[in-house]
């Protein structure tokens, strides 16, 4: 995914950047960076991180830092934003790939995906605590990030399966977005050794509360 969409995914186009790469070079530059914070929040978690450890990591100045992002906050929020642009583009690429026949398929995916990331993709439990870190400085867009990560998955399943879109399913998404990512943050807390069992418990959990919900054209 090319960095630039991360940038124009940020709120506002690109509020938490303090310049837009529109080269190669600054694009690899800020991916660099990203990759580095990443490196560093698996390592110590993103409570600790800050600038200097980015740039350390990154095997960059101080200034190069702040060149893109003004303070460590915009480095969590950009990360967590391309996080969740490669969680949603996988889920889709995941779907094209397999032959999943009904949403409750789709689901199943969604949630192997989810826990694929945990699993192997460098600081990606940041998308689920940014926010918090971040409350003082996020818009509403920002603080909604997990309800449109929702909201998207309830598009495709429209258009794939014909589910109807409610008021009470767009709930649903949301709550079991939140809901997702605390339980798999906690059985990918030790990577090499990860609590299945808590997956399987959140899948069983989730299907019927959904099968209460969903109807198809």
């Amino acid at each position: 995914m090319p960095v630039t969409e991360v940038t124009n995914a940020l709120p506002g186009g690109s509020s938490l950047l303090r310049n837009e790469p529109v080269q190669a070079r600054s694009s690899a530059r800020l991916a660099g960076l990203l990759d580095a914070a990443a490196a560093v929040i698996d390592e110590i978690g993103f409570e600790r991180l800050t600038t200097a450890m980015v740039a350390e990591r990154a095997g960059a100045s101080i200034g190069t830092v702040y060149r893109y992002f003004p303070d460590r906050i915009a480095v969590v929020e950009a990360l967590a934003v391309r996080c969740t642009q490669r969680l949603a583009s996988r889920f889709v690429a995941a779907l094209a790939e397999s032959a999943a026949s009904t949403w409750q398929d789709a689901c199943d995916a969604l949630i192997e995906v989810t826990a694929e990331m945990y699993r192997t993709e460098p600081g990606f439990r940041v998308i689920r605590f940014a926010n918090a870190d971040a409350a003082s400085s996020a818009s509403d867009e920002d603080d909604d990030r997990m309800g449109a990560l929702g909201g998207a998955v309830g598009v495709i399943l429209r258009d794939r399966f014909g589910v109807r879109q409610t008021e009470e399913l767009a709930r649903a998404w949301v709550v079991l977005a939140e809901s997702s990512h605390a339980v798999l943050a906690r059985a990918y807390a030790d990577r090499e050794h990860p609590d299945t069992a808590l997956v399987d418990a959140y899948r069983a959990m989730s299907r019927p509360y959904l099968e209460s919900l969903i109807t198809t054209d």
